[in-house]
C-alpha cells in the first residue's frame, strides 16, 4: 500500500465519532483481559477510494471493510469513513492465506472491520481492532461445514503461529457457517504517530 490514507489519530475526532470509534478505550475479553481499542485510523474519503485502493494484491479497501445496516449510522453512511490502521497488516495476512489456497478469498459482510458501535459488536471483537476476517468462500467452495472450514483453518494457520482460526462448532468461540481468522489484538501505530495522551 503507498499511502493513499491520511492517519488520524482518533483522539483527534469530534466527539460524536469518538463515542462510536472509542479510540484507545480499555475493553475486556471473554476471559477477562483488558485491551486497548485502537487509537490510529485511516481516514477513507469516499466509497470510491475504498473500492480502488489495494490493501494487499488482492484485497481492497472496501472488501475488508464492509458492514451492513447494523453498523451506526454515522460510521455507515457518511464520509469519510475510519478503520484502524492494523487493517493494513490484516490485509497481508490475507493475502497470503488466497497464495497458499490459490483461489479467492471472499470476506463476509460485517467480516471484516466493525466498529464498536456495530450491533453484533460485543466485549472485545477482534473485528474492532481490523484484525479479523470471517471467510465464507475460497474459490467455488462455500465455508459451511466441518469438512471445509476444518481444511482451510489448517492452511491459514499454517501461515504463521500468530494466525489463529476458530474451530468449528456450534457453541461459544466456535464457527459452523464461515472460516474466523484473526491476528489477535494488534495495536499498530504509524511512525509519525505520536501515542502520548
Amino acid at each position: 500500500m503507498n499511502k493513499p490514507f491520511k492517519v488520524i489519530d482518533g483522539l483527534t475526532l469530534p466527539a460524536k465519532l469518538r463515542e462510536l470509534l472509542r479510540p484507545a478505550e480499555q475493553v475486556t475479553d471473554h476471559e477477562g483481559h483488558t485491551h486497548s481499542l485502537p487509537r490510529f485510523f485511516y481516514e477513507i474519503e469516499t466509497w470510491a477510494k475504498a473500492k480502488e485502493t489495494q490493501m494487499a494484491t488482492h484485497f481492497t479497501a472496501a472488501e475488508i471493510m464492509t458492514v451492513d445496516c447494523r453498523e451506526a449510522d454515522l460510521l455507515l453512511n457518511h464520509f469519510p469513513h475510519y478503520v484502524p490502521c492494523a487493517v493494513s497488516i490484516a490485509a497481508r495476512y490475507l493475502q497470503a492465506f488466497r497464495e497458499k489456497v490459490e483461489a479467492p478469498v471472499y470476506i463476509s459482510a460485517n467480516g471484516g472491520y466493525r466498529s464498536p458501535a456495530h450491533a453484533r459488536s460485543r466485549g472485545a471483537s477482534l473485528h474492532h481492532w481490523g484484525t479479523a476476517a470471517d471467510i465464507y468462500r475460497v474459490g467455488d467452495t462455500f465455508l459451511d461445514d466441518q469438512k471445509s472450514i476444518e481444511k482451510y483453518a489448517g492452511l491459514a494457520e499454517a501461515i504463521a503461529p500468530e494466525v489463529y482460526a476458530k474451530p468449528f462448532g456450534h457453541g461459544a468461540g466456535e464457527t459452523d457457517d464461515h472460516l474466523h481468522i484473526d491476528l489477535g489484538y494488534v495495536n499498530y501505530t504509524p511512525r509519525a504517530c505520536d501515542e502520548a495522551l
